[in-house]
């Protein structure tokens, strides 16, 4: 039989063309299955998600594994020598500030855009002999050992470099999308068809959008990706209670549905979508697009390093730029002023709750901006946390930042504790810029925000142009923190706020009963200023230390919190009352052995995820640990009690290499 052959008009055959559309076909489909691979690995991931290395719990051990064999993974794809290179995630912005301070020929770098996804990715390999010394580009949480007023002890390593919360879960997914790319090829994601979404049908509409308030919060737990979370303890497998919000938060179905789908949006959506969220942020921040620029970055301590950076571009001959900030103060508010710009730095006290005194600031600002005692120097900005992530406790922004312009400073405020807690209005209160996270506001996905007075940043026109395209690289991020905006709008931050201090009150009263432990700061539930504190209590205990403590929330109660300094050092050796003979010490020890346990106390954090069961357990576990911890412990049990811990972490090692590869595998 003979085949008849229809030649199109540009002479292709139609037999030809349907084996090209048949080819294609396949090759999509393909694409289709390893975006659904990737899909399917980070969703493990999300099941387990906490921030990194410094916590407690189930989540937060396999969240770090994940995270440092995504750098193993990445020098195996590259081909490089785990001994002689170790890797460093960036944004494309901190990428050329690290690059800035290498010799050329000791690094390479592979970006998300890339392998084509839009993760927002850059992994610098660096030869381990090239490594910077001194101060790093960018600092803040995580890259300082140990902070003291007058110095710093950096970390080793690649954390010194990864200034403040990585992008944890984008780096895992970048870390899984190398394992398909060498499974299916290097242009299988390339490949992958756009798929077209109304952009306000993704940020506005969901299967829960029917409820708001508290009934909202009680359906959106239901979708809490790792809900109901089995894990094995001492004492028996038990459901996963998660106490760390602080540090990062969990994520819920409809905000990762907003991630997934927007990663694979044509061009054209994706800058409607940037527009869309930053409207969002604007409506939700008190934040007029007329008044105010928004810009996405990498996390809150990429935001505060913008500032400080633009202050320290300032041309001041006359004076001596000062910056004035809080003893309640994150090292990413710290440590970027007096390294990044150099400025000289005035720390306010906080009384036994927290709150700094309003006349010892109007004070200052008056001596250094007006009366003029203190020579040369004059206070440029006030930086103030908006929440302490250690006390919990929000000071009067309004009444600081009426105060900081009367004597014609600027106010920074620290939002990464807050923006998740309480109603935030920028405008009103008179803040002239706002830094915040969006891993701490249930989109843990690699997005912080900016958001700045016109005119304030000190960049030229292609500068403030490649900060903008850094953080619109992680367009997932931005969807993500879209919709966790919208949602919390929905719950309304009142009603946030009336359920966290209800539960808050639960944990005290409960921990109030137990002798052996210290609470520190706001305890007083009939205080006038308890309604200024959100949920986050710290505590030690005179017969356990905390890292022991947490360790044994961890391994018997399948409680996760986080312990130590919290990136808080000033404030956390303030409570403690550490004399400065022993500070120094702590520095000698620090110094010829890095890995030191210091001094610190345990934090528990809550998020709307948390129920009055958690604080229960949280309760019931920490009152059998004191009790347990009060008897007497002959050879014998101490042996047993060895054994079963060996034992029990071997179980915990097969844990967590079968979470671990329910990822990458």
């Amino acid at each position: 039989m003979k085949t008849t052959i229809y030649n199109n008009e540009d002479g292709a055959s139609s037999t030809s063309q349907s084996k090209q559309e048949e080819k294609g076909m396949q090759k999509n489909n393909k694409s289709e299955i390893a975006f659904a691979e990737l899909e399917r690995g980070v969703h493990a991931a999300l099941e387990t998600y906490s921030n990194v290395h410094r916590g407690s719990g189930h989540n937060s051990m396999i969240s770090s594994n994940l995270y440092d064999q995504a750098r193993e993974i990445t020098l195996g794809y590259m081909g490089l020598d785990e001994n002689k290179y170790i890797v460093v995630f960036c944004s494309s912005k901190r990428t050329n500030n690290l690059k800035s301070q290498l010799k050329p020929g000791t690094y390479q770098c592979l970006t998300s855009q890339e392998i084509g996804i839009p993760l927002g990715i850059t992994a610098v390999a660096i030869e381990k002999k090239a490594l910077p010394k001194g101060t790093p580009s960018e600092c803040g949480g995580g890259t300082a050992r140990l902070v003291a007023a007058g110095w710093v002890i950096w970390n080793n390593g690649p954390d010194k470099f990864e200034a403040g919360t990585p992008a944890i879960v984008n780096v895992i997914a970048f870390g899984k999308s190398l394992i398909l790319l060498k499974q299916y090829g290097k242009d299988i994601f390339k490949k992958l068809p756009n798929t077209d979404h109304d952009v306000k049908e993704l940020l506005y509409k969901d299967e829960l959008e029917k409820y708001s308030g508290a009934e909202l919060i009680k359906q959106l737990r239901q979708t809490l990706i790792g809900r109901g979370f089995i894990v094995p303890t001492m004492e028996g497998k038990k459901q996963f209670v998660n106490l760390d919000n602080s540090a990062s938060t969990p994520t819920f179905t409809p905000i990762w549905n907003a991630f997934r789908h927007a990663i694979r949006l044509p061009e054209q959506r994706k800058q409607d979508l940037v527009q869309e969220v930053k409207t969002i942020c604007s409506e939700i921040l008190g934040a007029p697009l007329d008044t105010y620029d928004i810009i996405f970055t990498k996390n809150t301590t990429e935001s505060i390093n913008l500032v400080s950076e633009s202050l320290a571009n300032e041309p001041e001959k006359d004076i001596e730029p000062t910056v004035l900030i809080s003893l309640l103060e994150h090292s990413s508010n710290d440590l970027p002023w007096r390294m990044t710009s150099k400025m000289s730095l005035i720390r306010l006290g906080i009384d036994t709750d927290g709150f700094i005194d309003l006349a010892e600031l109007e004070t200052n600002l008056r001596e250094h901006n007006q009366e003029h005692k203190h020579g040369k120097k004059r206070i440029k900005i006030v930086a103030i946390s908006g929440a302490s992530n250690v006390l919990g406790i929000c000071n009067d922004i309004d009444k600081i930042s009426s105060i900081t312009h009367k004597y014609g400073a600027k106010l920074l405020v620290d939002g990464a504790q807050v923006v998740a807690h309480r109603k935030v209005e920028m405008e009103k209160d008179g803040i002239d810029y706002l830094a915040f996270s969006a891993h701490k506001v249930y989109a843990p996905f690699g997005t912080g925000v900016l958001v700045v007075k016109k005119g304030l940043l000190n960049y030229n026109l292609h500068e403030i142009k490649q900060f903008e395209s850094s953080g619109e690289e992680n367009i997932g991020g931005i969807a993500s923190l879209g919709k966790a905006l919208v949602l919390l709008r929905r719950i309304g931050m009142d009603v946030i706020h009336e359920e966290e201090q209800a539960l808050t009150k639960r944990v005290l009263k409960g921990l109030a009963d137990i002798p052996s432990l210290r609470v520190f700061g706001m305890k007083d539930l009939d205080s006038p200023k308890f309604d200024q504190k959100i949920g986050v209590i710290v505590f030690e205990t005179r017969e356990i230390l905390h890292n022991k403590l947490a360790k044994e929330m961890f391994h018997k109660g399948g409680i996760g919190v986080r312990y130590g300094c919290h990136c808080s050092h000033l404030l956390i050796k303030h409570l403690l009352k550490t004399h400065p003979v022993l500070e120094q010490v702590q520095r000698a020890v620090l110094t010829v052995s890095p890995k030191t346990q210091l001094p610190g106390v345990i934090r528990v954090s809550l998020g709307i995820e948390n129920t009055e069961e958690d604080i229960d357990t949280l309760i019931e576990v920490l009152n059998k640990l004191t009790n347990q911890s009060k008897g007497k412990v002959s050879s014998e049990q101490k042996k047993s009690i060895t054994q079963a811990e060996s034992d029990f972490q071997k179980q915990l090692d097969e844990f967590s290499k079968t979470a671990i590869q329910r990822v990458y595998a």
